[in-house]
């Protein structure tokens, strides 16, 4: 993707407000265009960091090694009662160790499909639930799905994806071993499904996530791998509370700090994308998923 220097440290501080507020698409833009740096315009930069899937995936919805598919299962207490997700499985016979991949604040985009399904050229049995499913799915495009997750219930949100981390630790052609991993919103969720699911989850990955409230660290039971970007401080801001808790109630926990990364680090969509920690920390993250899953 695109080299990180050139784009101003102001516009990164605009997007992540726009990733992660009411900020519209059009205000993101018309903020940016206001900023120009070395005769660069800050609407080109700001232009620059807006996902583009089509150029991203990796592994296609056809691959031999694997088979996909959309699966509709019941969520009692959830939005709607009822949920969707992509459902991806290795072509190989099974049963496997499951594992389900949470999205951003935004929908099933095609990103966190594709990672689905580079998880089951690994072996692993992925979901990737789209809370946006009881509303109608993700709309196509991540300023609408952006506006309409955060319209949605959020405890009800949060109860979905619960409900989709026991569908698919239960199908059956899973091994009944359950792995989460999660990205952003999705990281956040990553944990709370930690302090919910006690032993019924057996290893959880959060990609710079929201941490737990100190009070709710006591019940998870599952192994932690954090996984945090190195420039990114509203996330960063919660760790040594986390860190604090996680230690007082003796925890299982790693964290690894990616040097040169921005939030959203993980997401080769976009320029934030660094490929060497990408990569770096998927491999660890399978690794621990095979350690803790087998």
């Amino acid at each position: 993707m695109t080299d990180l220097d050139h784009i101003d440290q102001r516009i990164y501080d605009l997007y992540d407000e726009y990733c992660h507020s009411g900020m519209t698409r059009r205000d993101f833009l018309q903020k940016a265009s206001a900023i120009t740096i070395a005769g660069v315009s800050g609407l080109a930069m700001a232009q620059s960091l807006l996902p583009r899937y089509a150029q991203a995936q990796t592994i296609s919805f056809t691959d031999e090694r694997i088979k996909a598919t959309y699966v509709d299962y019941a969520s009692p207490g959830g939005t709607s009662g009822e949920m969707r997700g992509y459902l991806v499985q290795p072509a190989a016979e099974g049963p496997h160790p499951a594992v389900i991949v949470i999205h951003e604040n935004r929908g099933l985009n095609p990103y966190i499909e594709d990672v689905a399904r580079r998880f089951a050229t690994m072996g692993f049995l992925a979901l990737a639930p789209d809370g946006l499913s009881p509303v109608g799915g993700y709309p196509g495009n991540d300023d609408d799905g952006k506006i309409l997750q955060k319209s949605l219930d959020q405890t009800k949100l949060k109860t979905d994806m619960l409900n989709s981390a026991k569908f698919v630790q239960s199908h059956e052609l899973s091994t009944g071993k359950l792995g989460s991993v999660g990205f952003c919103w999705g990281g956040g969720t990553t944990n709370y499904l930690a302090a919910q699911m006690g032993d019924d989850l057996h290893a959880a990955v959060p990609y710079y996530g929201a941490a737990l409230k100190a009070e709710d660290v006591a019940n998870v039971t599952a192994p932690l791998m954090v996984q945090s970007a190195e420039d990114d401080k509203r996330i960063n801001a919660m760790w040594p509370d986390f860190e604090t808790a996680l230690k007082n109630n003796g925890k299982n926990y790693e964290r690894h700090l990616y040097a040169g990364t921005r939030h959203g680090f993980h997401n080769n969509s976009t320029p934030r994308f660094n490929k060497e920690a990408a990569e770096l920390s998927e491999n660890r993250t399978v690794e621990f998923f095979k350690q803790h899953l087998s």
